[in-house]
């Protein structure tokens, strides 16, 4: 085979470059791994809003590189054409959560190691990242950081608030507070000394309490 020979391009050559067969297991193991990993997206989600298309570009998105890579893998000329054509995409869709970009690498990897015949790293590799994924995320955390929204009249009952906070959590800071004709509205961020919540009950009840709320708060945060 001269150097001529490995870039020429012919569409009928071209037709039986890749097998039934191979594309058969490839897109067919694609197909199964993106619905693995659209499981895992579901179980191991703890977003706000949960988005079902995003879940079905997970499924897709194995299957849509797979193809692709088995293209490339096939032809040089193809190859050197698709990294042109990549080069001038642009995806602007924001990414709301970030471990979505997990995700998207996840299945991006999948379709290309299984194209390029690893088939057992391919299995093995998701099979471990999803049980890694469902295990963390799952995890509750009395630790975990919490919002106490509370509204009191005067200083007398800001002072019994923080004096019972300050019993009945492990740690509490106040984040923001707001004074309107004498109603003061307090944001502590709260952790909690165990998974009991029964003080929040306790704190509305006090003298000059007005009301009491608790949130889960799910932002990024400082240790």
């Amino acid at each position: 085979m001269t150097f001529d020979d490995i870039f020429k391009s012919n569409f009928l050559e071209n037709i039986t470059s890749v097998s039934i067969l191979d594309m058969a297991i490839a897109l067919t193991l694609a197909f199964a791994m993106g619905v693995l990993i659209f499981y895992v997206y579901k179980k191991s989600f703890t977003g706000v809003m949960y988005s079902s298309s995003f879940g079905l570009l997970l499924i897709t998105l194995p299957m849509i590189t797979a193809l692709v890579i088995l293209a490339v893998t096939s032809n040089i000329v193809l190859s050197l054409g698709m990294v042109g054509a990549l080069s001038i995409v642009r995806f602007r869709t924001a990414i709301k959560e970030p471990l979505d970009i997990a995700f998207l690498f996840w299945s991006i990897a999948v379709g290309i190691v299984l194209a390029a015949g690893l088939i057992p790293l391919a299995v093995f590799g998701s099979v471990f990242i999803g049980i890694v994924m469902v295990i963390f995320s799952n995890k509750k955390s009395y630790d975990s950081p919490y919002i106490a929204v509370v509204t009191c009249d005067g200083e007398t009952a800001e002072e019994s608030v923080q004096k019972f906070l300050s019993e009945s959590v492990q740690k509490s800071v106040i984040k923001s507070k707001t004074v309107s004709k004498g109603i003061i509205e307090l944001n502590y961020e709260i952790r909690l000394k165990n998974e009991n919540t029964k003080f929040i009950n306790r704190l509305s009840g006090l003298d000059g309490v007005n009301n009491a709320i608790l949130v889960s708060y799910n932002g990024d945060y400082m240790g």
